[in-house]
Parts: structure tokens; C-alpha cells; sequence
């Protein structure tokens, strides 16, 4: 008996759910919960739609000639589903994280970790999951669309289903630039439609023109990391000069130099000095190595060039250093 209740309560929260909430996505809340009223554990994950709140901000698709902006709008406090449970779409979304942190997965055996400020790009045959951790929540805005012009978009690599999740700041200059795709505008004739569209397409590749800027500035930033290990660490041949760390990061000299201090507020130089000090202060502190040794090993010409530099960057001698370190 307490089955054919609880169907009836499913039923009932299910219809409110689609009424209150946007068709589609209920629809894909029911599909994953898997609801046969085969246990409870469905029961209660459909319950969870009772926390988050939707924003629609189509009353039905804009349509062109040519293509459709099928649903448009935001979901806050969103639950985490199944990763598991993978969905096919049959149309392109676009999903921006708001807040939170999620996951990504999809059949190609992309497992991403989600983060405010990522773009999902969703295809329509490609199987795939996301959503906050189980347990937490999420905002998201969303768009799902179709047509010949999202095609052509994905035939220039524009869309890219090997680069699914692009990454978008500042998040609420974003938040706005989605929102006023569909702002004031009358998409009920052809003409509005168009203009939202347009809008739309605009939207879009100034979001693929923001995300290939971040990962090029990440690219251009990676010389800088780069730089920084080979100068503070000692090769099996020894340690690398700041010319040979130019080289091996693709840099000339001149611009590595000039760069390099322009990011750390220190010339390479300055910077490898610093570095190995510290590695000098270390040893002492641990009475593991002599100054001669130390000298050796940390390329300086001899034990006095070695004491030298220990002073200028410390204010004190290696042996002065060493009575302070043992406490005497």
C-alpha cells in the first residue's frame, strides 16, 4: 500500500516540479532518478529538487530561419547527482558555473573538476554527466540550442568536443553578457528573433575569444614557472646559468631577463642567488654539509665567493649564521 502512495506523492511533486521548474530539466531529473518506484533511495534524490530554484528566461524557444535558442536561463542551488548517470541531450548546451564546484565527465573518458568561472560545452550525441559533488550545490546559467550555425561552429573547431569545458572570468560581467542576449527584446517575430540571435552568436565567440586569452596567458606564464624550477634546482650537470634557462624556456636573454624581473620584482640572477642561500641555510641549520662542501655544491667559485654572497643576501657570515642556528 505504501507504494502506490509514495507514486502518487512522486507523481504529484514531479508535475509541480515541471510546472515550477523548467520542462526539460525536470524531465532530466525524472530520467535520473530512474523512477519505476523501485526503492527509496529515487525517492528522496527526487526530493531534492525541492532546494534549488529556477530562473527561465524564455516563455517558449526563439526560432530563425535557421536555427533555435530552444531554453535559456539560471539554476541556483542546484543538487549533486549520479556521475554515473550519463545523459544524452540531442542538442548544444552551454552551462556557466556561477558558484560552486563540480565535475565534468562524458563518453570520450574526460573526468574534469569544475570550478565558478568554467563553461561546459555540451554536444547533442555526446554522452556526458555533470553537477555538483553529492552533497553540495551549485549555480549555474544555461543555454540549449540547435541549428546550422552551431554546427559550423563546431565543423571550424570553435566547439570542440576534446575541449569541453572552457574557463571564463570576470564571472558577473559574464552573468550579464548572458543575460542580455534576451534582454528587451520581442523574440515572437523574426526580426526579434534574429536580432537574439545574433546577440547569441556574438556571445559565443566572444566567450571562445576570452577562454583561448586565458589559456594563452596561462601559456605565455608557463616560462615563468618553468624558469623558476631550473634556476632554484641543481641538474644532474650541474646548475643552469640564467642564459641556459632563457634557452631552454625559448627565450632570448634579454627579453627572459627583462620579463622575469618585471613578474618577481628580481633579475634571474638575483632570484638563483636567493635560492641557493636558502638551500645553504638549510644544510647549516642541519650541520649536514661544511662551507667548502657547501660551496662546491652550490657552483660558487671557492669558499670565500661563497661567504661573500651568504653576507650580502643574509647580513651575516656562514659562521655567524651557523652560532645563531645552534644557539650559541
Amino acid at each position: 500500500m505504501w507504494e502506490l502512495k509514495m507514486a502518487c506523492w512522486i507523481t504529484r511533486r514531479f508535475w509541480s516540479v515541471r510546472r515550477h521548474y523548467t520542462a526539460k530539466y525536470a524531465e532530466l531529473i525524472w530520467l535520473k532518478c530512474d523512477f519505476a518506484c523501485k526503492n527509496w533511495e529515487s525517492v528522496m534524490q527526487l526530493a531534492k529538487l525541492e532546494s534549488f530554484h529556477s530562473e527561465a528566461w524564455l516563455e517558449s524557444a526563439i526560432r530563425t530561419q535557421r536555427d533555435e535558442l530552444q531554453l535559456a536561463g539560471a539554476l541556483r542551488d542546484v543538487p549533486g547527482l549520479d556521475p554515473n548517470a550519463m545523459r544524452v541531450l540531442g542538442s548544444y548546451s552551454l552551462i556557466y558555473m556561477v558558484s560552486g564546484k563540480g565535475y565534468y565527465t562524458d563518453a570520450n573518458g574526460r573526468h574534469l573538476d569544475l570550478r565558478s568561472g568554467d563553461l561546459v560545452v555540451i554536444f547533442p550525441e555526446l554522452a556526458h554527466a555533470y553537477g555538483p559533488r553529492d552533497g553540495t550545490s551549485w549555480d549555474q546559467l544555461y543555454c540549449v540550442f540547435n541549428g546550422p550555425h552551431f554546427d559550423f561552429l563546431r565543423e571550424s573547431g570553435i566547439f570542440n568536443p576534446k575541449h569541453p569545458v572552457w574557463h571564463v572570468e570576470p564571472v558577473d560581467y559574464w552573468h550579464l553578457r548572458f543575460m542580455d542576449v534576451v534582454a528587451g527584446e520581442n523574440w515572437h517575430n523574426e526580426i526579434g528573433a534574429q536580432r537574439v540571435m545574433g546577440r547569441f552568436l556574438h556571445l559565443i565567440y566572444d566567450l571562445a575569444a576570452a577562454d583561448a586569452e586565458g589559456s594563452a596567458r596561462f601559456a605565455r606564464d608557463r616560462w615563468l614557472e618553468e624558469g623558476q624550477r631550473l634556476l632554484a634546482n641543481r641538474s644532474d650537470h650541474g646548475w643552469f646559468s640564467p642564459e641556459d634557462v632563457s634557452r631552454q624556456v625559448g627565450l632570448n636573454y634579454d627579453n627572459f631577463r627583462k620579463q622575469f624581473a618585471l613578474k618577481l620584482g628580481v633579475s634571474p640572477g638575483q632570484f638563483q642567488k636567493r635560492k641557493k642561500i636558502d638551500r645553504a641555510c638549510a644544510a647549516i641549520y642541519q650541520g649536514s654539509h661544511g662551507f667548502k662542501e657547501l660551496a662546491e655544491e652550490l657552483d660558487f667559485c671557492d669558499v670565500f665567493h661563497f661567504s661573500k654572497t651568504f653576507k650580502q643576501v643574509m647580513g651575516m657570515t656562514p659562521s655567524e649564521f651557523r652560532q645563531k642556528a645552534h644557539g650559541g
